[in-house]
């Protein structure tokens, strides 16, 4: 005797699946499996390629990130180097650093001058004060000498 299966039917009753078999679904039934089939896979293939987007904009920003490192790391060395060198002048000098040094040299000189010309006044007061002195002994020697000479007219002495 043939068993029977879970809906009351004998074994007998498979289905057969072929190449041929035909199947019979209301059309709505197959536009929305087809429709469902279609958003499951438009759906996947748009999440597929957000990744990819996504790896692809991490993998420029890695590479940014190395060349934008390593340029950091060259800008260090050379502002380290800078930092280091151009207060001793190994670097040389800037235009307008020799423009102000060669001011400053002129100033310079133009301040030995004033002061050599201010220590010549100086010893000019105290030649002016001796000449002041030495005018007051000769006023005084020539008011005596006048005196004198007076003396000699009056007393008949003289010429």
């Amino acid at each position: 005797m043939a068993e029977e299966t879970p809906r009351g039917r004998r074994g007998s009753d498979q289905i057969r699946v072929s190449d041929s078999s035909a199947i019979s679904m209301p059309i709505r039934n197959l536009i929305s499996i087809v429709a469902a089939v279609s958003v499951g896979v438009w759906g996947y293939f748009g999440v597929v390629e957000r990744l990819n987007k996504l790896e692809t904009f991490e993998q420029l920003i890695a590479k940014d990130l190395e060349t934008g490192l390593k340029e950091l790391q060259a800008d260090i060395a050379k502002n380290n180097e800078f930092r280091i060198k151009w207060p001793r002048g190994e670097l040389g000098q800037a235009s307008a650093d020799q423009e102000q040094y060669l001011l400053i040299e002129h100033l310079s000189g133009q301040v030995e001058t004033i002061q050599g010309r201010i220590e010549k006044g100086m010893s000019n007061g105290v030649n002016i004060k001796r000449l002041q002195e030495d005018v007051k002994t000769l006023r005084t020697d020539v008011e005596t000498l006048k005196d004198k000479q007076r003396g000699l007219l009056s007393n008949g002495t003289g010429g």
